[in-house]
């Protein structure tokens, strides 16, 4: 449920939301239902009509992103800094080395 606070409180971008989806055919179906009405941002996000930001996020992203091991974790960090809409076979390809 949305509120509208009426024009004493004004949008902000520091309201978001993250969506996870178990891979990328569900990562993919989310995107594009939310290309229909809104831009393209980094790292998975998208701005919906209303001007919200939504993040369209595999379990892998999350997974490797907290992998133990820093270099890992660093290099899927990093692969997914250059994304807009997020790959998983890139992060993948950028976990394994």
């Amino acid at each position: 449920m949305g509120l509208n606070g009426g024009p004493q409180f004004k949008f902000s971008e520091a309201i978001s939301y993250f969506v996870r989806r178990k891979d990328q055919a569900e990562v993919d179906h989310h995107w594009e239902w939310l290309l229909y009405c809104g831009k393209p941002q980094q790292c998975g996000w998208r701005k919906d009509r209303f001007g919200v930001a939504w993040q369209i996020i595999p379990d892998a992203l999350m997974r490797d992103m907290n992998d133990p091991d820093g270099q890992r974790a660093m290099r899927v960090q990093a692969a997914m800094m250059q994304m807009v809409r997020i790959d998983v076979a890139a992060l993948d390809e950028a976990y394994a080395g």
